[in-house]
């Protein structure tokens, strides 16, 4: 069995949700084997969750001032912030293959504390979707099934400004927001730099191990490139879009 690669690397925001959508596409339509997706947003940026409300979740006046963008994604879950010190990946498969959204959230938390492991980082899966080092939060996930297809999708804090984060989100009591000595970074817990390209060299190997399939990279074909530009075009990219809650 084959794991299709994608590594956007540095990517606009607009750019990486849209491409989520059309691999998703690919893959439904069977053009494409399961895809694992990286990529590292090329400015700070908020994540929606499809259904969360601006005001509910985001400080608009701090989010102008830090000058951060703005972007809804295809997926439930809480509003995330993300920047150039974080790697995302999303996970794409047939969602027969994980019927149940726990058990699609324990493999992907499972990796991630196993590629963590071999960046020198002891970390637990604490359920349902996050990833702990010393009880601080370190990965957060989210998933959406569509078209017969499950996408997971996560982070991994690397390098974020998390001073940032705290300032651009709101508290949120009913989401469990995590407050700034909850959270951490993978640098923060090593001491020192580490490359992102170590981390995506790390999550790979811990996802071909533990889907049993070898990771072979596919680049983005031109239906896709088409479709990425459409969906912006059409819904990413449009106000109404972002700011319909």
């Amino acid at each position: 069995m084959m794991l299709r690669l994608v590594d956007s690397g540095l990517a606009h925001p607009l750019y990486t949700v849209a491409l989520e959508e059309a691999i998703l596409e690919s893959c439904a339509k069977g053009l494409m084997p399961p895809t694992l997706h990286l990529y590292v947003r090329d400015r700070p940026t908020v994540s929606l969750g499809y259904f969360e409300k601006v005001e509910a979740a985001l400080d608009l006046a701090a989010a102008m001032r830090e000058q951060v963008f703005l972007v809804r994604r295809m997926s439930g879950g809480s509003t995330i912030y993300t920047d150039p010190g974080q790697l995302i990946f999303s996970l794409t498969v047939d969602q027969g293959a994980i019927p149940r959204p726990a058990d699609a959230y324990a493999l992907t938390c499972g990796v991630l504390v196993n590629a963590l492991a071999e960046l020198g980082v002891e970390a637990e899966h604490k359920p349902p979707n996050d990833v702990l080092v010393q009880g601080r939060k370190i990965s957060g996930s989210a998933q959406t099934r569509k078209q017969g297809m499950l996408m997971v999708h996560g982070t991994i804090l690397v390098d974020t400004d998390l001073d940032r984060m705290v300032r651009v989100l709101l508290p949120r009591p009913d989401k469990q927001t995590r407050t700034r000595d909850q959270i951490t970074s993978l640098s923060h817990e090593l001491g020192r730099e580490v490359e992102m390209d170590r981390v995506k060299d790390a999550l790979v190997r811990a996802f071909s191990e533990e889907l049993e399939q070898r990771a072979v990279c596919i680049p983005v074909n031109e239906r896709e490139k088409g479709r990425v530009k459409a969906l912006i075009e059409e819904k990413y990219g449009r106000e109404e879009y972002i700011l319909q809650f």
